[in-house]
């Protein structure tokens, strides 16, 4: 069924909401339809929407076909079919929207049907310059005053943390006594790429693919290498402090969004499934896109998310940085409010939901699973460098480690028995389960 409002346009823009206190990202659609089928009958899905809809002939691809998968999705006269989700991305004009609702409601190999949108990583402007979460920030002079007088007071309300050696997220999750080390365990992070020759990250990147058009991996913006230092950065730096959590894991650094931060699903879903058909065991996505509030999670990812645990596969995703508490909290954001996807929500050095980190404001799928360090997260920059960030996509790496660890004690343990570990051996805050979950994500 098609679950999403139409539309009138390539473009479609939400009015602000009047409860809210700072600038809201528009949803953005691309023209485009993202189609989930019966991955029995997959052609006679498509073959059902070329005959009664008119969308263009389809070309089936697989994920490890970054190169040829991602020109084919810039092309209107092709439609694709991503083999391993049984996802097809497809262009339709207004005139035939219609019609792909009615053939969407009869044909049973047809599960359901959304608009395309982008995804948004946050845009980071100088090196070592303090940004917030994965949208583009619009702090003020006086929030950031705010925010400074709230750090300094910070020692005094919670944990006192020594940073000369780890990390304060790595001493929070209790990483750094964890006598696992994510050893051979696939790690992919779909993001902005990575710096493939940061000096203390080359050694764990095992496999790199880009589904952007016309760009490779490396990482122009910062984003994607920050998060894939936080997972699986080396358990020893030699340059600096310990920062990473599965320091033997082997990355898979999947370039899903572009050096501005932002992406279209269809690429963040070739993504998904070139990251299964190379095994990774968890999938770290710090991106998302806003929600309203009483929005139904989106049924493609969640669809997406189901078939990937089939292959052994978990998917943990930044519950978003649109709040601004305690005025405003903003419900858990598109992919993480999926049922199916682990939502990561950001802790402060004080242990305190930070300020920005979404919530359970929506109904099934749209809760917190976990909270981890989200805040003041040192780690890797391209060109040697590094930086500190704020943001739920800096909290979502540090799960998608620990996750790491788990697979490594228990290898033989389901998507779900890991996504289940991964939230049972949370340690509990008194902070509501609206906003932290089950509690502060734990090392093995």
């Amino acid at each position: 069924m098609v679950n999403a409002p139409m539309g009138d346009g390539s473009h479609g823009d939400r009015p602000e909401r009047a409860e809210a206190p700072f600038a809201q990202q528009a949803t953005e659609y691309t023209g485009r339809y993202v189609v989930v089928l019966d991955q029995n009958e997959p052609e006679r899905g498509m073959g059902e929407l070329r005959s009664s809809v008119g969308i263009a002939p389809a070309e089936r691809v697989r994920g490890s076909e970054a190169d040829s998968s991602a020109e084919l999705l810039r092309r209107a006269d092709v439609s694709v079919l991503i083999d391993e989700l049984g996802i097809a991305v497809v262009d339709v004009e207004p005139d035939q929207r219609h019609a792909l609702a009615m053939t969407a409601e009869r044909e049973s190999t047809i599960v359901a049907a959304e608009p395309e949108r982008m995804m948004y990583a946050s845009v980071i402007t100088e090196p070592q310059q303090m940004v917030t979460g994965f949208f583009p920030s619009y702090r003020s002079d006086e929030e950031e005053v705010d925010r400074q007088t709230r750090a300094a007071g910070a020692a005094g309300l919670g944990p006192a943390w020594d940073e000369h050696q780890t990390t304060w997220g790595l001493q929070a999750t209790r990483a750094n006594w964890s006598l696992l080390t994510g050893r051979d365990v696939k790690i992919a992070v779909l993001d902005t790429g990575v710096d493939t020759d940061h000096q203390d990250l080359a050694g764990c990147i095992h496999q790199t693919a880009s589904f952007v058009p016309g760009s490779t991996v490396e990482d122009r913006n910062g984003h994607g290498t920050h998060c894939i230092g936080t997972a699986a950065g080396p358990g020893k730096a030699d340059h600096t402090i310990r920062y990473g959590v599965a320091g033997d894991a082997r990355v898979l650094a999947g370039k899903v969004l572009n050096d501005r931060g932002r992406g279209p699903d269809g690429q963040i879903l070739l993504g998904i499934a070139w990251a299964v058909e190379q095994g990774a065991r968890v999938i770290s996505l710090s991106l998302g896109s806003p929600v309203e509030p009483g929005e139904l999670f989106p049924q493609v990812y969640e669809i997406a998310a189901q078939r990937a645990r089939r292959h052994g596969t978990l998917i943990v995703a930044a519950a978003g940085n649109s709040s601004r508490r305690p005025h405003f909290v903003a419900p858990v954001e598109r992919p993480a409010n999926c049922p199916s996807i682990l939502a990561v929500a950001a802790l402060g050095k004080d242990l305190a939901t930070a300020r920005f980190s979404c919530g359970a404001v929506n109904g099934t799928g749209g809760e917190i699973d976990i909270a981890a360090p989200g805040v003041e997260v040192f780690s890797a920059a391209p060109d040697d460098t590094y930086q500190t960030l704020d943001g739920t996509s800096m909290a979502t790496p540090h799960a998608a480690g620990v996750a790491a660890l788990i697979a490594e004690a228990h290898p033989d343990a389901s998507a779900a028995d890991l996504g289940t570990r991964l939230v049972s051996g949370a340690y509990p805050l008194t902070h509501s389960a609206k906003d932290v979950g089950s509690g502060l994500l734990q090392a093995s």
